[in-house]
């Protein structure tokens, strides 16, 4: 049905193209315009993704749904796309939550609604960019490209310390992005090609290798983000309006998994290998670490950032034990995190826009005007502690499965984030939610209304669904983990 469509580049371009028409034709004497355009954008988007996985064949291994086109042919720079079964479930991630966020914003974005709402619609055609680039530079453009509307988002409807979080930021994430390019220029240089399959192929000396690595590592550890280059974001997300913090949570930080999976492992496996005991320690820091540091945070958002790092470092953990659960439970981690992190983010924003406060010493018993909320909240703040039947149970304990193959202490120091999440969350939920009504403004704070239950309703489902059953993902992942994981066991070295 589908043959022929240039469904990679639809689902690039039509975000993209719908948040300049937003841009062209938002006034801010009319809003709603701004709104609506905005939505029927969004919806567009994600319904050009949906073919993505309804019409993937999880028997094949390699890229699909290829799109290429010569770009910079004096450079040997190509248009080139394609997707895997996980690059393919990062892009629907990303038109979904873009939806979302758009119907979030419906009301509490007031002022410059149709910059906002573009803003949002572009980012998310850049991000897909990110996952389908199958070419080197295309993909450095695309990752870079993103950070200007995420650094506009938080810039402009930002809290007051905005300035400083935008600026940092921007020059984390710039300057490890700078030795990714150095990188690509040298292998460019050694074999003709920014093919990005061509580049995993390139036979790489064990000392090129470990450069390579660790000029990649600067880039996703910075996005992902890794201990101890993770300080930007608890800053960005205070700042940042609630649908900046759902995407920079949902989807920004999955591009630095995606980094180590598609570029820094296939392309220097032996480094990889190499390094792989301090990529372990780093994950197992951030597990343990940032829980502790969670534990004493006074803000919401703030507590939900730290808790955001906590759960990447599994991510991490199952990539760099090298077999198939902890490969397969780190992509299954990104995906969960993706809804349980924007749902916990959107949560905050409903108490916020009531009360303006994201204080927890600010709230009690809201569970008493709240019911429909406190039910809702109770259902994520569950599943960010990893209660089975739940998205997030799903990733870690595969996670924590095939790290008991490869390591038990691992395994241990890893599950102890059983414990370590389930107390800072469910305290924060205890002091947030019941209780007597110490502030009396919270007992005038309206329960959610329709636009609301929507949104948290379908992180819901999406949160149920993926715990309950989550055969569809591992289903159309399974092949391209099992052969990504071949290839980065394949040494280069001979």
């Amino acid at each position: 049905m589908f043959d022929g469509l240039p469904l990679l580049s639809l689902a690039i371009w039509v975000p993209i193209v719908a948040g300049i028409l937003v841009l062209l034709t938002g006034r801010d004497s009319s809003p709603c315009l701004s709104r609506w355009l905005a939505l029927a954008g969004s919806l567009a988007g994600f319904l050009v993704t949906v073919p993505l996985f309804t019409g993937f064949n999880a028997t094949q291994s390699g890229m699909q749904f290829e799109e290429f086109s010569t770009w910079i042919p004096a450079f040997n720079i190509n248009y080139h796309l394609g997707v895997d079964g996980i690059s393919m479930l990062l892009i629907l991630l990303t038109s979904f939550t873009t939806v979302l966020v758009v119907i979030a914003g419906w009301q509490v974005i007031q002022k410059k609604v149709a910059q906002y709402m573009a803003s949002f619609l572009i980012l998310s055609g850049l991000m897909i960019g990110v996952f389908a680039s199958m070419d080197a530079i295309l993909f450095y453009v695309f990752w870079e490209a993103q950070l200007i509307p995420m650094f506009l988002i938080i810039g402009v409807w930002g809290g007051p310390n905005r300035v400083y979080a935008t600026i940092k930021f921007f020059l984390y994430t710039l300057l490890g992005s700078l030795l990714m390019l150095i990188s690509f220029i040298y292998m460019y240089h050694l074999s003709g090609s920014f093919d990005i399959k061509d580049l995993q192929n390139l036979p790489l000396t064990m000392t090129v290798q470990v450069f390579i690595f660790i000029s990649f590592f600067l880039s996703f550890a910075v996005k992902l983000p890794m201990w101890p280059v993770h300080t930007w974001l608890p800053d960005a997300h205070v700042e940042a309006p609630t649908g900046g913090s759902v995407v920079l949570a949902a989807i920004m930080l999955k591009m630095g998994g995606y980094g180590f999976i598609r570029l820094a492992m296939p392309i220097a496996p032996d480094a990889a290998h190499a390094l792989s005991g301090v990529m372990i320690f780093l994950s197992l820091m951030a597990i343990i670490y940032i829980s502790f540091v969670a534990l004493v945070q006074t803000d919401m958002k703030k507590l939900i950032a730290y808790s955001s790092i906590a759960h990447m470092g599994f991510v991490t953990l199952g990539l760099f034990i090298f077999n198939i659960y902890g490969f397969e439970g780190a992509v299954l981690q990104m995906i969960s995190h993706g809804f349980v992190s924007a749902a916990l983010f959107l949560c905050v924003g409903v108490m916020y826009d009531r009360l303006h406060s994201r204080l927890i010493a600010d709230y009690g018993g809201i569970a008493n005007s709240m019911p429909v909320f406190a039910a809702f909240f109770m259902l994520f703040a569950m599943a960010n502690a990893g209660l089975p039947g739940t998205s997030a149970f799903t990733g870690e304990f595969t996670v924590i499965l095939g790290t008991i193959q490869s390591h038990f202490w691992y395994a241990a120091l890893a599950a102890t984030t059983l414990i370590t999440g389930a107390a800072y969350t469910l305290w924060m939920y205890k002091r947030v939610v019941f209780g007597e009504v110490v502030n009396q403004a919270v007992s005038t704070m309206q329960d959610l209304n329709a636009r609301e239950i929507i949104v948290l309703g379908l992180l819901a489902v999406a949160v149920l669904g993926m715990g309950l059953y989550p055969f569809p993902v591992t289903h159309v992942m399974q092949v391209s983990a099992h052969n990504l994981l071949t290839r980065i066991a394949q040494s280069k070295l001979h």
